[in-house]
């Protein structure tokens, strides 16, 4: 008596859970609040119901912060489970980022010469020049 003997359509599966086992959000209710902000569409039309049921073959859209992903299902996922899996659920469409829109982190720690706090050296010879002026800024 304790089993359900609905039928389950193998090929639907909920948005909310394909994108939690594609691994493109990292929860359900994270997924659920993708879907109702409405950076979520399905061939090309907007949802906002987590409820919605995803098959094989539909085009995703999906705007996430950093960037935005074109996906097509080619499977219902069973788990949520690594990476390697996870791929196997779709085909990726995303055109590849631009080169000058990817920074290298040796970029990202380069800063200007004069932006920012000044160097040991700089704030010595500040010092310096603070204490020969004869201007007490105590």
């Amino acid at each position: 008596m304790g089993e359900k003997n609905q039928p389950h359509d193998a090929a639907r599966q909920r948005l909310d859970k394909w994108l939690f086992f594609a691994r493109m959000a990292k929860s359900r209710s994270v997924a659920q609040a993708y879907i109702q902000s409405g950076k979520v569409a399905v061939n090309g039309s907007s949802v906002r119901q987590s409820s919605h049921m995803v098959k094989v073959g539909d085009k995703l859209e999906l705007s996430f912060e950093r960037m935005d992903r074109t996906l097509v299902v080619k499977a219902s996922g069973e788990r949520r489970g690594p990476y390697e899996e996870a791929k196997l659920l779709y085909d990726d469409l995303t055109p590849p980022r631009e080169p000058s829109d990817l920074m290298t982190p040796l970029e990202q720690a380069m800063r200007e010469p004069g932006s920012g706090r000044p160097t040991k050296k700089e704030r010595r010879a500040l010092d310096r020049f603070i204490s020969d002026s004869g201007e007490g800024f105590e």
